[in-house]
């Protein structure tokens, strides 16, 4: 986020010149923090994420044996622990926790507009992977489960696939709509909000993330994802990655600022 002056005050002349130097977006990647604390802080969320999706999904199917009263649990406790996860770790790294939203920023920057560079891409990466196979595993340890145990729910159908395509790409609208229109103040309280939504309207409830789906496919639990699905999920969710970075440049198209006076 960026900082404001006091009302009043007279800028100093280096800050006139830092003023004519292009400035990231509100909400894009700090570009003083060093890269390491950012890759700790995308380890660190992407880890409580999975924790969060996963540890809330084996508390809710011991607590209750009703399917739609387990999905409302973990939808629940994942808007909550996400929106908070967003407002702790944006400042430090944007907070993306996920593959699909690094690559949009990484092909944005590309294009002109602000993002990450090719090498903060190669360390975000790595670091949610890792982040969201540690958070499957603390939340298998906290519960009692086994450590490692390759899940066996299939979501291989074409319809849930077709979710997650849907998911990706409204979950990318939202967040680079939100940048566009200067609003990405409201991230953690919108994006929560949409991820909680799209648990409930998706055939696939929302996973609509590569790393996380990668890590739910090592626990055996209500969260899980077999193995032999992951790739078409994380596929279709690359392509709904582009379809919302498409949706992005349709909708909030940037207009011609240069406006003619008719002659006098």
């Amino acid at each position: 986020m960026t900082a404001t002056e006091p009302v009043g005050a007279v800028p100093a002349a280096g800050s006139v010149i830092a003023a004519e130097v292009p400035q990231p977006a509100p909400g894009a990647t700090p570009p003083r923090t060093p890269l390491i604390a950012r890759a700790a802080a995308e380890l660190v969320g992407t880890t409580a994420l999975v924790a969060v999706v996963v540890g809330s999904g084996i508390q809710a199917t011991e607590l209750t044996q009703d399917v739609a009263l387990q999905l409302l649990a973990n939808s629940t406790a994942t808007v909550f622990g996400l929106g908070v996860l967003i407002a702790l770790l944006g400042p430090v790294s944007g907070a993306h926790f996920n593959p699909a939203v690094t690559l949009a920023e990484w092909w944005t920057a590309r294009r002109g507009g602000a993002g990450v560079t090719a090498r903060e891409l190669a360390v975000y990466v790595p670091s949610q992977i890792v982040g969201a196979i540690a958070g499957a595993i603390l939340a298998d340890a906290m519960f009692g489960e086994p450590l490692v145990k390759w899940s066996t729910h299939d979501r291989s159908a074409g319809n849930l696939l077709l979710g997650e395509v849907v998911a990706t790409a409204g979950l990318i609208l939202l967040i680079f709509g939100l940048a566009r229109t200067d609003r990405l103040r409201f991230a953690p309280v919108a994006v929560a909000s949409y991820i909680g939504a799209a648990y409930w309207f998706t055939s696939s409830t929302s996973f609509a993330n590569p790393a996380v789906t990668i890590g739910r496919a090592f626990t055996d639990t209500f969260a899980g994802i077999a193995p032999a699905s992951v790739p078409a999920f994380v596929g279709m969710q690359l392509i709904g990655a582009i379809v919302g970075l498409a949706l992005v440049a349709v909708i909030f198209m940037r207009g011609n600022s240069d406006t003619e006076q008719p002659a006098a």
